[in-house]
């Protein structure tokens, strides 16, 4: 067992060795990744000047206002649609493509409308009769059938669902209680006065406060430049037809002379329909390839600000385990140093690792849109084949983003670049896997479970209020016609702001994990080498590693 044991070990490098000189983070650092660094300076500048052309191309009046079918502004003043604000869509089941994210523009019938409807006349003369199939894709607000089946499957698929989790939780209820005990040592960790900067009175479990704020930077800059770059040019007219049939469809047209031709006679009941803005210039050829840009850019952006993010916390948590005397040994403001390393060393490794994950996401995202259009195809061998490429490409963007998260918990350790935090990452987890299986999914399960406690409740809440059923706020909440796009809404961004809080919970668990490997390797509980983790967080992970011998020997 020993040899075996060794073999595993050199095969996945040596263990560390002790340094009674290593004190945690190495503060002597010096720049990584300094060729990745500039490139993603000058592709930061490149995503500027391509929001400045998107801007000086679009017109402002395509972004306020809405637009008909026949490229009229609703509700512009000084237009026939003036008093008209509203834009109503014929069949909004249409808009449900991933395709109308790239045209920006729903492929149905669109009417500038002083007010939405609000009748339903032709339910009872349609009823019983073949038209009501056709009139039931439509939604009109204010109007519900009553269905008890709808609510049958809702409540015995939420039954599964709690049964499956019973379940789960009975048959890990012994990990569980490590990874609990594990969770409340690394919380000593998060809310530990010792971590706030003296001076900014701010504690890492605010962290995530930065990181939205750098997020919501991100998410606006691309939703802008998207919208501008899909309201550039002139507007383009499309053929609509009745049926798919038609031999030109989608062919441009102009409403103008489109009477005038044989293909209202070809293909009776087509329609010439505004379907975006556009042009004949070299930049409206390459729209769709400045469009990939922006998205490209965007992943990459999203995916830096959440690895600074990791990569800071990682650094602060790292500074606490590896003071031996505790508070004494911890630096000053362990949270804004690591944060000041991060920038200052480490952009360009940062931006190394969120890139080679913005390509893998970028191809996934072009995968799907794919796939999106073949659905229709009868190529059966062509969607099975995409369906095993965007499998993998889901393996891989998860492997991806396991591993990043583990170097940049070594890069705020050690201060090397991407690739050899990567390695040793690697290799540390390897040579103990052991610990990894007990623990890392176990955390993250429970984890999950809290941020579902925290959505539950807050949808629970939200429902209640939404239809009324609160006495005290009752008068005071308004009149909805459908109350499950807010309720869904309330429910989503609860589970956001959830999960972003809860991160730093998970780096803490995954950097105390790391800092707890390397102390086993490095020292061997003596008075020459003592373990830096607390006597508490080294009975919990014993207990867990014996427990999972116990369980492979039997």
């Amino acid at each position: 067992m020993a040899r075996k044991t060794d073999t595993r070990s050199s095969y996945y490098g040596e263990p560390r060795k002790f340094d009674p000189t290593f004190r945690g983070p190495v503060h002597n650092r010096s720049c990584t990744d300094v060729v990745c660094c500039v490139v993603f300076i000058a592709f930061i500048i490149g995503y500027i000047a391509l929001g400045t052309v998107a801007w000086i191309h679009g017109d402002p009046r395509k972004v306020v206002y809405p637009t008909d079918s026949r490229g009229q502004f609703c509700g512009q003043q000084n237009t026939p649609n003036a008093n008209k604000a509203k834009l109503f869509y014929f069949n909004m089941l249409k808009c449900a493509n991933p395709a109308v994210l790239i045209n920006l523009q729903c492929p149905t019938t669109q009417l500038c409308v002083s007010k939405c409807p609000d009748s339903f006349s032709t339910l009872l003369d349609a009823w019983g009769t073949n038209k009501w199939e056709y009139y039931k894709q439509f939604c009109k607000p204010g109007f519900e059938i009553s269905s008890k089946v709808s609510f049958v499957v809702v409540v015995i698929s939420l039954s599964v669902i709690e049964a499956v989790i019973v379940i789960i939780l009975i048959f890990l209820r012994r990990r569980l209680r490590i990874a609990i005990a594990l969770m409340k040592e690394g919380s000593k960790y998060v809310m530990n006065k010792n971590l706030w900067p003296s001076t900014y009175v701010m504690s890492t479990l605010f962290y995530p406060i930065i990181t939205f704020l750098l997020l919501a930077i991100c998410i606006t800059y691309w939703a802008v430049t998207a919208v501008f770059l899909a309201s550039s040019g002139n507007a383009v007219y499309k053929v609509t037809p009745a049926d798919d049939k038609c031999m030109y469809a989608n062919l441009t047209c102009s409403p103008n002379t489109f009477s005038e031709t044989n293909i209202t006679k070809v293909c009776p009941g087509a329609q010439c329909m505004f379907a975006f803005y556009g042009g004949e210039t070299v930049y409206h050829r390459y729209i769709l390839v400045l469009h990939l840009c922006n998205l490209f850019m965007f992943l990459w952006l999203v995916n830096f600000t959440i690895a600074l993010g990791q990569c800071t916390l990682a650094g602060a948590f790292a500074s606490y385990y590896w003071a031996l005397k505790k508070p004494d040994d911890i630096p000053v403001s362990p949270l804004y140093s690591s944060f000041s390393r991060a920038i200052r060393y480490h952009t360009g490794s940062l931006a190394f690792g969120s890139l080679i994950l913005a390509v893998v996401q970028t191809i996934r995202m072009v995968l799907e849109y794919v796939n999106t259009k073949l659905k229709g195809s009868e190529n059966a061998c062509a969607r099975f084949l995409l369906c095993c490429l965007q499998c993998c490409f889901w393996c891989l963007e998860n492997f991806i983003r396991f591993m990043n998260r583990n170097a940049y918990i070594m890069i705020a350790i050690y201060g090397k670049n991407f690739c050899t935090s990567s390695k040793d990452a690697f290799f540390l987890l390897m040579r103990n896997i052991i610990r990894v299986a007990v623990l890392d999914k176990v955390t993250d399960f429970l984890l999950f479970l809290g941020k579902l406690l925290i959505s539950g409740s807050v949808g629970v809440l939200a429902f209640f209020f939404f239809t009324r059923k609160i006495p005290v706020i009752q008068e005071e909440v308004p009149s909805l016609n459908y109350y499950w796009v807010p309720l869904v809404t309330v429910i989503f961004g609860s589970y956001m702001i959830a999960h972003g809080f809860f991160n730093v919970y998970a780096m803490c668990v995954d950097t105390l994990f790391l800092c707890f490997c390397e102390d086993l390797e490095r020292n061997d509980g003596s008075s020459f080498r003592p373990y830096y983790m607390s006597p508490g967080l080294h009975k919990i992970l014993r207990k867990g590693e014996e427990s999972s011998k116990s369980c492979a020997a039997s």
